[in-house]
C-alpha cells in the first residue's frame, strides 16, 4: 500500500503539467465585415474561413468571423500572445442573429438620421454599433460645437427599446470608422491595424527631412499623418553624433560647412570655402574637428 502512495504522489506532477500545456492555434477575427481584424487563440484547430465564432471580449461573449489562420505575435520574452480568446463555434441561432446585426443598424443608422433632421441638430452620424445581446445601441457622431441631444436620446430609446448612447469623436476616429485607401495606395493605418492614436508632430517631418506641404504630409483625415511616428525614433537615434547643417568642419586642414544630414547613410552632404559640394563618410566626419564660430568665442570672453 505504501508503495503505491508513493508511486501516485510521484506521477500527480506529471498529470498536473499534462493539462496546464494546452496546444493552441491562431486565427485572424474580424467582428464586422469592414472592420478591423485581430489575432485570436483557440483549442480548436479545426476552424475554416467564413466561419463564426463566439470570443470572450471586454462586454462579454460576441461572435466574429474567421479569416484565416495566422502566426501570432510575439511580447518581449518571445511568448506568442493574441488580442482575443475564442470560446466555441456559434450556435446556428447565434449565426442568424449576427447576420441580422448589420442590417439593423443600418436601419438604426437610417432612423437616427431622420431624427436628427427633424430636431435640427448640428451633427453628423457616422456609425451605428448594436450590441450582440441588444442590450445597448451606441450612436458615433462628429460636431463642431457641443450638442443638446436629449430630445434624440429620449426619442431613440422609444423607437428601439434599448440603452442608447451618443458618443462624440474627432476626425481621426470618423476615419477610422469610415476607412479608405491613403496616399501611399494601401488601407489607412488607422483602419487596418492601429488600435489607438499616438501624438504626432511637425517636429517629426523635420526630423525625416520631409517636405513641410500640408497636402503631402496630412492624411484622408487633414490631420498629419500617423506613419510619421513610425521612423522618428530611428532617423532621431541616428543623427544623434552627426555634425547639424550649418555647422562647419575642419578635415586635413581644409574646411567645410554641413549642408545635409543623410542620417540612414551615416553621411554628410558638404561645401568647402570654394563652393565645391562633397559628401563625408561616417568615418571621415567622426575624425573631423568642430570649428567654433568667432560669434561664440566672443560671447564666452565676455562672460
Amino acid at each position: 500500500m505504501e508503495d503505491e502512495q508513493v508511486q501516485q504522489k510521484d506521477t500527480q506532477p506529471e498529470t498536473d503539467e499534462i493539462k496546464d500545456t494546452v496546444l493552441l492555434y491562431f486565427y485572424r477575427i474580424r467582428f464586422r465585415e469592414k472592420g478591423q481584424e485581430f489575432t485570436a487563440s483557440s483549442a480548436l484547430d479545426d476552424l475554416k474561413k467564413g466561419e463564426v465564432v463566439m470570443v470572450r471580449g471586454e462586454f462579454g461573449i460576441e461572435p466574429a468571423c474567421i479569416i484565416c489562420t495566422a502566426p501570432a505575435c510575439r511580447d518581449s520574452e518571445g511568448e506568442r500572445k493574441a488580442s482575443y480568446e475564442l470560446s466555441r463555434r456559434a450556435a446556428h441561432e447565434e449565426c442568424n442573429r449576427y447576420a441580422n446585426i448589420p442590417i439593423e443598424e443600418e436601419a438604426a443608422f437610417n432612423t437616427c438620421k431622420g431624427l436628427i433632421l427633424r430636431h435640427t441638430l448640428q451633427m453628423r452620424l457616422v456609425r451605428v454599433e448594436r450590441f450582440f445581446n441588444g442590450s445597448k445601441m451606441v450612436f458615433y457622431f462628429t460636431a463642431d460645437k457641443r450638442v443638446d441631444f436629449r430630445a434624440l436620446v429620449k426619442d431613440l430609446v422609444q423607437e428601439f427599446r434599448t440603452r442608447v448612447e451618443m458618443r462624440q469623436v474627432g476626425v481621426r476616429h470618423e476615419t477610422k470608422m469610415i476607412g479608405g485607401l491613403g496616399t501611399c495606395g494601401r488601407e489607412l493605418c488607422c483602419s487596418g491595424h492601429m488600435k489607438k492614436f499616438d501624438s504626432v508632430s511637425i517636429k517629426m517631418a523635420k526630423e525625416q527631412d520631409l517636405p513641410l506641404n500640408p497636402s503631402k504630409i496630412s492624411g484622408v483625415c487633414n490631420r498629419l499623418l500617423c506613419c510619421l511616428t513610425y521612423e522618428f525614433e530611428t532617423y532621431k537615434r541616428e543623427r544623434k553624433g552627426m555634425p547639424r547643417p550649418g555647422k562647419k568642419i575642419r578635415i586635413d586642414g581644409q574646411s567645410y560647412r554641413v549642408r545635409r544630414q543623410n542620417p540612414l547613410q551615416r553621411t554628410l552632404q558638404v561645401v568647402n570655402d570654394v563652393g565645391e559640394v562633397g559628401v563625408l563618410d561616417e568615418d571621415q566626419w567622426r575624425n573631423a574637428e568642430i570649428v567654433k564660430s568667432e560669434k561664440k568665442k566672443e560671447k564666452r570672453k565676455k562672460g
